[in-house]
């Protein structure tokens, strides 16, 4: 089994897993969800393989709901269940952030390997590769900002290397609530391999 929360919209639904940050999809029902959530099985196992880790998660099951809402329907997971909160060994916090740091290096490589111009269509809109990599890169800043990392917007590749390298050490410690920042690691974990995640797949859908 692999512990899964649902993310309730007025018109979506997110299924997240807990322990796996990056895996989470959307749908127009709960099991709907689940079923695209399952769907994308071996597209995540490219992920956990890449940070040395066995993925074979068994069937989902749903541990907490929460209440979601615009930013849900419009395809952003956005709530911080309260399962987030509880205590993160550092084992665990390690784990999790080598997952963050292989979505970055698979996000990099599939960019770099992936035309200008990529196919329009319903899937990511019209956006072309560069837009889509700026368009993770200034998210990755205002994303680290919630965990207490924060940057001036880059000159190089350079700064956004020295930002990152400075998210995922604060993101592998252990953490113990009360809860200082804006989000709890275990939230900054999953939110920013989601979003990576998520991009690095609509490249390889539109290319």
């Amino acid at each position: 089994m692999t512990r899964v929360y649902l993310e309730i919209g007025q018109k979506k639904v997110f299924a997240c897993s807990l322990d796996w940050p990056g895996w989470c999809r959307i749908d127009k029902g709960e099991e709907a969800a689940l079923d695209r959530l399952m769907d994308y099985v071996p597209r995540y196992r490219v992920l956990a393989e890449r940070a040395g880790l066995a993925f074979d998660p068994g069937e989902p099951e749903v541990v907490a709901r929460v209440r979601g809402g615009g930013t849900t329907d419009f395809g952003v997971p956005y709530q911080v269940p309260a399962l987030d909160l509880e205590p993160l060994p550092g084992p665990e916090a390690e784990r999790q952030a080598a997952l963050v740091r292989a979505a970055w290096e698979l996000f990099d490589e599939t960019a770099a390997l992936s035309p200008e111009e990529l196919r329009k269509g319903p899937r990511g809109g019209g956006r072309d590769r560069s837009k889509i990599v700026d368009h993770v890169t200034e998210a990755e800043r205002a994303y680290a900002r919630n965990v207490g990392v924060r940057y001036k917007p880059y000159k190089s590749v350079a700064d956004r290397d020295a930002m990152r390298a400075e998210l995922i050490e604060v993101l592998s410690r252990p953490w113990e609530p009360p809860a200082t920042t804006a989000w709890p690691p275990r939230y900054a974990l999953r939110r920013i391999a989601w979003h990576v995640v998520d991009h690095v797949w609509e490249i390889e859908d539109r290319r």
